[in-house]
């Protein structure tokens, strides 16, 4: 597991990565401005990334929002107390854990162990969604390969279909790479 700590309170940070190290999290980075933590994750992958809100450049509300619409990276957010609620009500429909300061050990042991479940379940989502589009663009180029079948040879869609199918179990090939030969040949 790789996490980000973003803080611009170095005692915070320490106790931060102290927590993060206790919970057997073996890669940590920590950065002490948005700026720099924007470009630290463009660069690179953190599974979590815990803000110690408030910061110098930028509010950690904004830089939360951002980290979790660019993928699966989990967000804790840590606000002064007083700031909790509001900051909660904000931030739950994009998926952003708080806690209040002082932070207590098990309760960010229980956001932390949260953040990991959530992004296990997302990562394992797009994976999930990934193959989906992979059998649609698969599905598309299938079907194109058999309309062109159909317009140049005079075959049925069903003939075309087995076509397909017949050079694909014949050479031990995909539809897919059958079908872009096809499309190779014919469009050309």
């Amino acid at each position: 597991m790789r996490a980000l700590i973003l803080s611009y309170a170095e005692k915070s940070t320490a106790l931060l990565a102290d927590m993060l190290r206790s919970t057997s999290v073996p890669h940590i980075v920590t950065s002490s401005s948005c700026a720099h933590a924007r470009r630290l994750v463009l660069e690179q992958h953190f599974d979590v990334v815990v803000i110690n809100a408030p910061l110098p450049d930028e509010t950690g509300e904004d830089f939360a929002r951002h980290v979790v619409a660019h993928g699966t990276t989990q967000v804790i957010l840590v606000v002064k107390s007083e700031y909790l609620d509001a900051v909660s009500a904000a931030c739950e429909n994009d998926g952003i854990i708080t806690l209040a300061k002082p932070i207590q050990k098990r309760d960010f042991w229980a956001a932390l162990t949260l953040a990991k479940a959530v992004h296990t379940r997302m990562q394992r989502m797009q994976s999930e969604n990934t193959k989906l589009k992979q059998r649609i663009e698969d599905i598309r180029i299938v079907d194109r390969a058999k309309c062109l079948l159909i317009s140049h040879l005079s075959m049925s869609e069903q003939e075309a279909h087995r076509s397909i199918e017949k050079q694909a179990m014949d050479m031990r090939s995909t539809r897919r790479e059958i079908a872009e030969e096809i499309l190779r040949t014919y469009e050309n």
